[in-house]
């Protein structure tokens, strides 16, 4: 393990008396995440390298189930930078990626080149509401809450009360689901805004019926 090594970086660190902040690049060797906070790091990767293709988004993404635990203010999940924009992936998937990264509360960092972005590029990496979620104050990570085939639910609890919601479609093809709001814990009425298209949904009954294009979510903010 390399514990040793990133106590005597951290403490190379401190002795600056400059505010720096601390990444491990451990690639998830040796459960970085449960002894990341004690050697002084706010971020660490928890897998390999990323790849601008939707299997190895989706793999490393959808891998961090289980680790929001890890993750607080100050120490974070790193699954690795953001291909959105590198033309790898469709746009579909890509707001997969920019959903899926903001409910892990992952740092957002561009692996683009940001003199050469489409206004879409742009539109995906500054959406204000989904970059509220992944910033949100209270810095709990969220986690997957089900899975269904390939639909997945993940939720992630917010400052205010509300949840951010992702229902996301690991299909190649469209698939309809339905979303039952008691298991989130909510009433079965609730009120939604869709994130993506910047739409108030209203109060929405469970089941809740969605279409999903493939590879595709939605990404929603749920409340009472």
């Amino acid at each position: 393990m390399m514990v040793d090594a990133y106590i005597k970086m951290r403490d190379a660190l401190r002795s600056t008396g400059r505010p720096i902040v601390y990444s491990l690049c451990q690639y998830g060797n040796d459960a970085v995440w449960e002894w990341g906070t004690s050697v002084g790091g706010n971020l660490w990767r928890t897998t390999g390298d990323i790849t601008d293709k939707y299997a190895r988004m989706a793999e490393i993404g959808f891998g961090q189930a289980g680790l929001a635990r890890f993750a607080g203010p100050g120490h974070w999940n790193d699954p690795d930078m953001l291909e959105v924009g590198n033309g790898g992936m469709t746009t579909e998937e890509y707001r997969t990626h920019m959903s899926l990264w903001a409910i892990l509360a992952a740092p957002l960092l561009a692996g683009n080149d940001l003199s050469t972005m489409t206004p879409e590029t742009v539109a995906l990496l500054t959406n204000r509401d989904v970059i509220a979620v992944d910033q949100d104050p209270m810095g709990k990570q969220g986690d997957r809450v089900s899975a269904e085939g390939p639909i997945e639910i993940w939720v992630r609890p917010l400052a205010d009360g509300s949840k951010a919601v992702g229902i996301f479609n690991r299909h190649p093809s469209a698939m309809t689901t339905q979303v039952d709001f008691q298991k989130l814990g909510f009433s079965p009425l609730v009120k939604a805004k869709d994130l993506w298209q910047n739409r108030e949904l209203g109060s929405i009954s469970a089941p809740y019926t969605v279409t999903l294009p493939g590879h595709g979510v939605l990404f929603i903010r749920v409340w009472q």
